[in-house]
């Protein structure tokens, strides 16, 4: 695992790898829910890169250190496409410079797959997905914050003392009531299908916003 030091000096493999990207907040993240996910995806910990920093936090010496490394056809693997940068702006830029330079980009918890490195329709797919994906988070903070505020005006905690944050079961029904598979829902939640069968078989609390708004 490489935090923010120069695999530079390795030699390069002859073929294209996948190189694995991790960052973290220290307060607000799991890191070993994104190095779970990597190490699933068959990537060791020697092409691994972490930041444990924020995203607001421009000084990101992990990704710097594999923008170096990286070569035209490898691959940078992210659990979810939100750890490559602060906003959409940013992973569409940094997605586009790396395609420039023939270096593909896979999110794990995305299910569709995305040639970052191609022209018209496969790069449109991409621009799509990641626009839904920023949509998606967008509107979650704010129909959990919604669910938040109801809650708290009539008294109530949501939910029951967990395992899991009560935003992140909020967040698992919110994709099960959009049609979610469990293995999707597991992906972007890092809930184990063991405990979401658990979590999704409660009744959500009264007035907790579910699907579309």
């Amino acid at each position: 695992m490489r935090y923010g030091s120069a695999m530079g000096t390795h030699d390069h493999p002859a073929t294209g790898v996948d190189l694995g990207y991790a960052r973290v907040s220290t307060t607000k993240q799991h890191l070993e829910r994104q190095l779970a996910a990597l190490a699933q995806a068959g990537i060791g910990d020697d092409r691994i890169y972490v930041d444990k920093k924020s995203g607001a936090t421009v000084d990101r010496p992990g990704l710097a250190a594999l923008l170096a490394y990286a070569r035209p056809g490898d691959t940078v693997v992210v659990q979810t496409l939100d750890r490559l940068g602060r906003n959409m702006r940013e992973v569409l830029n940094l997605v586009h410079d790396l395609g420039e330079k023939g270096i593909g980009v896979r999110s794990l918890a995305d299910p569709l797959p995305i040639d970052t490195a191609a022209e018209g329709m496969g790069r449109i797919a991409f621009l799509l997905l990641a626009l839904f994906a920023e949509m998606e988070r967008t509107f979650t903070a704010e129909r959990a914050a919604h669910a938040r505020a109801v809650a708290e005006a009539a008294g109530r905690r949501i939910g029951r003392p967990v395992a899991h944050a009560d935003d992140t079961i909020e967040y698992a029904r919110l994709l099960k009531g959009q049609g979610a598979s469990l293995g999707q829902i597991a992906a972007k939640t890092g809930i184990p299908k063991t405990s979401l069968h658990r979590y999704l078989a409660e009744p959500a609390p009264a007035n907790m916003p579910m699907g579309d708004a």
